[in-house]
């Protein structure tokens, strides 16, 4: 079994019971894993190159992305670990990290959309776009519209989006989509990660029959450097830090849902601890998942279909 620790307290079982138990094998397979130079990506492209994939870690910080390639190699003798430079807070980054891996490529099998910014201060991406919802959401829409071809091409193949519980306490505010007339930096990560799965679904619509399927994931509550920018979430870490998951539990779901075998027929669903789960009714609403859709398209130059 994969990343099962030894015994915890109750505390911790009750919340770390997700564990991905396939045995696929990934040689010759391609991924991309955005932050994964720390926390549940590291976790993620670690699991993903042991079982022989060759691996991008996309990530802003290209130094501290060398050390974890670096110790992934050491660890699962991968030599396969590349690091390529990706600031999901400015499209001229996200393109061109796009350009320069489909010149590099000719595969994607699996695209995991794992990095994220949480409860920063107010301010703004290189695009003018509120930070959460640029780097959560938007960012990664580019990314994934990008690479889809070299994804169709390579099917079968999957996206992995990660999401989070807070996506309940989100709204898709249409007429202040970058918080220029009300900013809480904590709703403004909820509303991301509802627009996470909202964009999973959409995406899983227009993808049927592509052989191109997508998840979104709710990690669990791990301790990261998410939390860097909140001195509350930190004292509630060390409060609850039985019911705490380590990065590498953290990661399971997003391993469940890039390596599960048969999973295809689940596309667009909403996975937490290894289990189609629960979605607030924002989440289920295909009106506004297509509305979003457009928006996202506008605001990012895209064609929108």
């Amino acid at each position: 079994m994969l990343g099962q620790s030894p015994s915890h307290g109750t505390g911790r079982k009750m919340f770390s019971s997700g564990v991905c138990t396939s045995t696929v094998q990934l040689p010759g397979k391609v991924a991309v894993v955005t932050g994964a130079n720390t926390g549940i990506g590291k976790e993620t492209a670690k699991e993903l190159a042991q079982r022989g994939a060759r691996v991008y870690i996309a990530c802003r910080d290209v130094q501290k992305g060398e050390l974890v390639a670096r110790e992934i190699q050491i660890v699962t003798g991968n030599q396969q670990v590349l690091v390529r430079k990706l600031d999901l807070a400015d499209t001229k980054s996200i393109r061109a990290f796009a350009k320069g891996f489909l010149e590099e490529e000719k595969q994607l099998h699996i695209l995991i959309n794992n990095a994220g910014v949480m409860m920063c201060p107010y301010s703004k991406t290189a695009d003018g776009f509120e930070m959460h919802i640029g780097v959560n959401h938007l960012g990664h829409f580019l990314l994934t519209h990008l690479l889809l071809e070299k994804l169709k091409e390579s099917a079968p193949s999957r996206v992995v989006n990660v999401s989070s519980l807070g996506h309940h306490l989100g709204r898709i505010h249409f007429h202040d989509l970058h918080g220029e007339k009300f900013y809480s930096a904590g709703l403004a990560y909820c509303h991301s990660k509802l627009a996470n799965i909202l964009f999973t679904k959409e995406l899983a619509r227009r993808l049927k029959g592509s052989g191109v399927s997508t998840y979104s994931v709710h990690p669990g509550t791990v301790k990261s450097e998410l939390t860097r920018h909140s001195s509350f979430m930190q004292w509630m870490w060390r409060l609850f830090s039985s019911f705490i998951k380590t990065p590498q539990e953290g990661a399971q779901t997003s391993l469940y849902c890039a390596l599960t075998e048969g999973l295809e027929i689940l596309s667009g669903n909403h996975f937490s601890d290894c289990h189609v789960t629960w979605v607030s009714a924002q989440a289920r609403n295909e009106t506004i998942a297509r509305r979003l859709w457009d928006v996202s398209c506008d605001l990012l130059g895209i064609p929108t279909d």
